[in-house]
């Protein structure tokens, strides 16, 4: 692997009860990625010529502005757009999908199975919320049922891969039976990019939504990408400058821009989307096939630890049920250098259907669950430390 995907901080080492000093075991990739080197490099090459973007003729907001729409055609390429795709920078994923959320059409009706993380649950206007299916194909009748009924426009919104089993779901076959009901399709890939090379094409989505900070780059940078029309059509989701083309003298006297920087309004987070295409760019050029290969390693070696979601493929993310989850990660933390998440993980309908808790008078009953989640940087040794660490526990 080229020295450019190394992760930076990966050294680190941590002070152990017992006096012991041993090296911190990131295993909470899931929640956020640390940054890479050629991020860093990227952050470092372009600071001092730091400046505004698309709005001088300087040298600094040349430059600037160069880097900025580079970042774009680089995430665009990323992503397999297609002509006529946007690519729109955003905060994160949330942010990306809340601004597809307002730019759906009147009386556009979303499937959205209740398996989602709260990103791509909680946004839509009118969504039609399926039970989180138990295999692909009880996925595929549950879309086909729910889109038979349906009219006017549709917007099938679905993960890519979850974020609590690391399943990686079915995209295209539901992608197919959406589009054969004239709905479109949205992937949350915010767990799916970091691990797969991404197609909009393949996966037969018309928008995906993905976040830097998963993507190992700094916080503060999303990407919403995909079909024009309806982004073209919606109002601004932020009114300012660099979204309006044209204002007059009189309220409500605007034309507003076209392309990205309609939902772009405001002083953009250049350092992040340049973070975020240098990491694109050089994931395009590393051998991904090798990359996955050493995470399924990873993922065969958690020896004796049963997994929610079974034998299926998955990205390097894992859940399993431990007594007091919140407890056994501050262990693991304190007494072992180790870090994993604990808790539902911003996908509480889908903890409570694995753990067979429920939700009483709106107060919340699921005790949560213990994950651990893999990308680069991760080793063998990672794994190994874990599975003792359980053991040691009499966990496992």
């Amino acid at each position: 692997m080229s020295d450019e995907l190394d992760i930076i901080g990966a050294d680190l080492t941590v002070d152990l009860p017992d006096g012991r000093h041993v090296r911190f075991a990131h295993l909470d990739y899931a929640a956020s990625a640390p940054a890479v080197r050629v991020a860093a490099d990227a952050v470092r090459d372009l600071l001092p010529l730091y400046g505004s973007v698309h709005r001088g003729t300087g040298r600094r907001s040349q430059k600037s502005t160069l880097e900025y729409e580079r970042a774009r055609d680089i995430v665009a390429e990323f992503l397999g757009c297609r002509p006529g795709d946007e690519v729109i920078f955003t905060r994160n994923t949330t942010d990306a999908l809340n601004l597809l959320a307002r730019s759906l059409p009147p009386g556009t009706t979303t499937i959205v199975f209740d398996g989602e993380h709260h990103a791509n649950l909680l946004p839509w206007p009118s969504p039609l919320r399926l039970p989180a299916p138990t295999d692909p194909g009880a996925a595929v009748a549950a879309v086909a049922e729910a889109l038979s009924s349906v009219r006017g426009p549709a917007l099938l919104a679905v993960t890519g891969a979850s974020n609590v089993t690391g399943e990686i779901w079915p995209v295209r076959r539901l992608a197919d039976v959406a589009h054969a009901h004239g709905a479109r399709v949205v992937v949350d890939a915010a767990q799916l990019a970091p691990h797969v090379p991404l197609d909009l094409d393949a996966l037969g989505a018309d928008y995906l939504a993905l976040s830097g900070h998963k993507l190992y780059a700094p916080f503060g940078a999303g990407v919403l990408a995909g079909r024009q029309d309806w982004l073209d059509e919606a109002e601004p989701y932020l009114y300012g400058g660099g979204a309006s083309a044209t204002v007059g003298d009189f309220a409500g006297d605007v034309t507003w821009a076209t392309g990205p920087a309609r939902h772009e309004g405001g002083t953009p987070n250049l350092i992040g989307a340049v973070a975020l295409g240098a990491v694109c760019d050089a994931l395009l050029r590393a051998d991904r096939a090798a990359l996955l290969e050493h995470e399924q390693n990873l993922l065969a070696g958690l020896d004796g630890v049963s997994l929610f979601g079974g034998a299926v493929p998955r990205v390097g993310i894992v859940s399993f049920a431990v007594p007091d989850p919140a407890g056994v990660a501050a262990v693991l933390g304190r007494d072992y250098g180790i870090g994993v998440r604990a808790g539902q993980f911003c996908a509480h309908p889908l903890v409570r259907r694995l753990t067979g808790a429920a939700t009483t008078a709106g107060c919340e009953t699921a005790p949560g669950l213990l994950r651990a989640s893999f990308g680069l940087g991760s080793t063998a040794e990672d794994v190994t430390r874990l599975v003792d660490a359980l053991h040691d526990l009499r966990l496992l």
